[in-house]
């Protein structure tokens, strides 16, 4: 039986598709139930790995059925059929996922980013797995945060690309410097799937951004801080909220170079346009 059969014996119309992987595909249905629109997450579990099966989408079902909170996308339904397919019924991210949106921005960035750490910290749940991506967007373009499975590399901590464990909470945190460099900077600050130059590049703390953009002191600064490799100087998410470029009013709190923990010094730089340490082409990658 397809999937739009299986749907439509539950009660769902299949629509478009949204997106698709090699195991799993994202379709929008009609609830004829609920009388709106949603999205179905279908997983082939026949062309997943066991180690995918028990470590991460069993992870993911159990934190979907446990979430209810207006931040995170609601799931209305889960079940299996016999040929080995998951279906996941949860809301429909109307105006798409932030990476889509991300080039209107524009002053809206800082205003997005208040409200996507003060989920994080209002929430206290570890995600693991933040990239824009699993960023939606309702109707209202209010962010809500989806897919609990497992984690993209690139927006991944150094410590997490070597498999060594540390404080769950401060994943997210990397994880959100990565985000808001990409919302300020229209692109990846390290897109090169060579692990160990992106390694490399980060255990050394270095961080470019383009003059073109003309990011602020504070801005930059903020990010600087949340790429931290050191988790022991990386800020909290408290320290994220209060930061000035956070809260501009703090702004006057100091009018110098913002002082970094234990009082290192920042290793920010500008370049006239892609960041210097992956100025080759394949790794500039432009979000369009």
């Amino acid at each position: 039986m397809d999937d739009a059969a299986v749907l439509k014996r539950q009660g769902y119309i299949m629509g478009t598709t949204l997106g698709e992987g090699s195991y799993a595909k994202l379709k929008s249905a009609y609830s004829e139930r609920l009388k709106f629109n949603v999205a179905v997450k279908i997983i082939d579990c026949k062309k997943t790995s066991t180690d995918f099966l028990e470590k991460f989408l069993l992870r993911e079902i159990e934190i979907l059925v446990m979430l209810n909170h207006p931040s995170i996308i609601k799931t209305y339904k889960i079940f299996e059929t016999s040929d080995g397919k998951v279906y996941i019924v949860m809301e429909l991210g109307a105006q798409g996922d932030l990476l889509e949106f991300i080039k209107t921005w524009g002053d809206n960035a800082r205003k997005m980013f208040q409200q996507l750490s003060s989920y994080c910290h209002d929430l206290d749940v570890v995600h693991r797995d933040l990239k824009c991506e699993d960023l939606l967007l309702d109707k209202d373009f209010n962010i809500k945060l989806s897919d609990f499975s497992f984690s993209k590399r690139l927006y991944a901590a150094p410590k997490v690309l070597q498999g060594i464990p540390y404080q769950p909470k401060a994943y997210d945190i990397w994880s959100l410097g990565v985000i808001l460099y990409i919302m300020v900077c229209d692109f990846m600050p390290c897109d090169d799937f060579d692990i160990k130059k992106m390694l490399r590049i980060q255990k050394e703390h270095r961080v470019d951004f383009p003059r073109s953009k003309n990011l602020t002191g504070e801005c930059k600064d903020l990010i600087y801080c949340m790429v931290q490799p050191d988790i022991n100087r990386r800020l909290h998410i408290d320290e994220i909220l209060s930061h000035c470029w956070v809260q501009p009013k703090a702004r006057d709190l100091s009018s110098a170079a913002i002082p970094h923990k234990e009082g290192k010094s920042s290793r920010v730089t500008e370049s006239s346009g892609t960041p210097e340490p992956y100025a080759d082409e394949k790794s500039a990658t432009k979000l369009e």
